[in-house]
């Protein structure tokens, strides 16, 4: 007999055109995985949550729109965030200079995120990283809603 599958603890939020959307993207991510006990490589996802919803404001949001930031957490310990942008185009680490004081964010995702990526869209790109955010107790979905997101 085969095992049920277990869902993945997952929660989503938008956020506006505003520089302290940033700090409030990093709070959400900080209680979503106290909660849900993941207490490896914390401050690894909070930089790259930091990256990706700064190089979605800087570059991906056009004035009047914002941008989504969405969690999950699966089963395995693998965490995925990913940042959506209603932005054109191609996300790619640029060639940053020694003497470039921007530029560094996607190479900072990169260098911490066990894999990161851009995927296509009807409309906009979703950039988004992955890394191991191990639970300090294995993850289980609550009996009374399974396969729902927390929030």
């Amino acid at each position: 007999m085969n095992a049920e599958p277990q869902h993945p603890h997952a929660r989503e939020a938008f956020y506006r055109r505003d520089r302290r959307s940033v700090r409030i993207a990093r709070e959400f991510v900080r209680e979503a995985l106290s909660d849900w006990a993941a207490t490896e490589r914390v401050d690894d996802v909070l930089l790259c949550v930091s990256e990706l919803a700064t190089n979605a404001l800087l570059r991906g949001v056009p004035v009047g729109r914002g941008f989504a930031l969405r969690l999950t957490l699966h089963a395995d310990g693998a965490l995925r965030v990913e940042v959506h942008d209603s932005g054109p185009g191609e996300v790619r680490t640029p060639d940053a200079s020694a003497e470039s004081e921007h530029g560094r964010g996607l190479l900072l995702v990169a260098a911490l995120a066990d894999k990161w990526g851009v995927g296509e869209r009807t409309r906009g790109r979703p950039c988004g990283a992955s890394s191991g955010c191990r639970a300090a107790t294995p993850v289980a979905e609550p009996a009374d809603a399974p396969g729902r997101p927390d929030r």
